[in-house]
């Protein structure tokens, strides 16, 4: 297995100091090591956006794609490999912006993934545009009367989109969020952690003093993550309390688990019948 420092990589790190990444990288390492994982068996996908430095300094294997591709490439490698842990990590834009179209999709396959999202309701990496989590009436260089669009709500959205797993975590409630991503990568399915973590340079209203005076945990307050009723009633709460935590679980058959050609043996380590292949070909010609 492998050790917090052995996670840890000789790069550079360039996120702005305080920023809610440092926690949420710690977050991911501590459940890596409480799951008892060697580094060969995760690979981590990331996208576009500040978020997208993880594959530098976590040192596992890493796929950084191009924006909003996090998902289907993700999918494409557990199908391939199937024994390994895959953790997909994306901003709030790279996941509901352009990689919006990716996301229902992925909830309702089911892929044996996990997304997590670091959810700063802004663009940090392009200086503090409206992202699609902005709430509504927040001031920026882009809105300077205010956002006008309804923001997305990440956790209803999955909900809607038939996701297994629904769950969101806050990087100040650091021993909350090593339980619920070791919770999330343990989970047989498609599993969405939305992280809250405060962007110190352009978001100046949702701060760590802001989420500090208002979230609260689901699990202390006899929330059932298995009435999905309970579950859209708990995502619409976003005032003076925000719930953190697991909103929604269950595990239904993940996608691949029909597919005859996955069964068996991980598909990498399958020998390609040539014979085969040549004949198809053949067909066609």
């Amino acid at each position: 297995m492998a050790s917090i420092r052995e996670l840890g990589t000789d790069q550079k790190n360039y996120w702005c100091p305080g920023c809610g990444n440092f926690g949420l990288l710690n977050g991911v390492k501590r459940a890596i090591v409480r799951l008892g994982l060697r580094r060969d068996q995760v690979t981590a996908v990331t996208g576009i956006g500040c978020h997208g430095k993880t594959t530098n300094y976590l040192a596992v294997n890493g796929f950084h794609v191009i924006h909003g591709r996090v998902l289907p490439v993700a999918t494409a490698i557990k199908l391939a490999n199937k024994e390994q842990t895959v953790i997909g990590f994306a901003g709030d834009g790279d996941a509901f912006g352009i990689g919006m179209g990716h996301f229902p999709h992925a909830a309702r396959r089911n892929p044996n993934i996990t997304l997590v999202v670091h959810n700063n309701l802004i663009y940090g990496l392009t200086t503090g545009q409206t992202s699609p989590t902005t709430k509504l009436g927040h001031v920026t260089k882009t809105s300077p009367r205010g956002a006008f669009e309804e923001a997305i709500n990440p956790i209803s959205t999955a909900l809607a989109s038939n996701a297994g797993f629904v769950a969101r975590g806050y990087v100040g409630e650091m021993d909350h969020l090593v339980d619920l991503m070791e919770e999330a990568l343990r989970f047989r399915g498609f599993a969405l952690v939305d992280i809250l973590q405060p962007c110190v340079a352009w978001n100046r209203i949702n701060t760590y003093d802001f989420y500090n005076k208002r979230v609260y945990k689901l699990g202390e307050s006899g929330h059932d993550p298995t009435d999905l009723t309970a579950a859209y009633e708990r995502a619409e709460e976003w005032s003076e309390r925000i719930p953190i935590g697991v909103f929604y679980k269950v595990e239904r058959p993940t996608y691949g688990d029909n597919f005859p050609v996955l069964a068996g043996e991980p598909m990498v380590r399958k020998k390609l019948d040539s014979g085969k292949v040549a004949k198809l070909i053949s067909e066609f010609a």
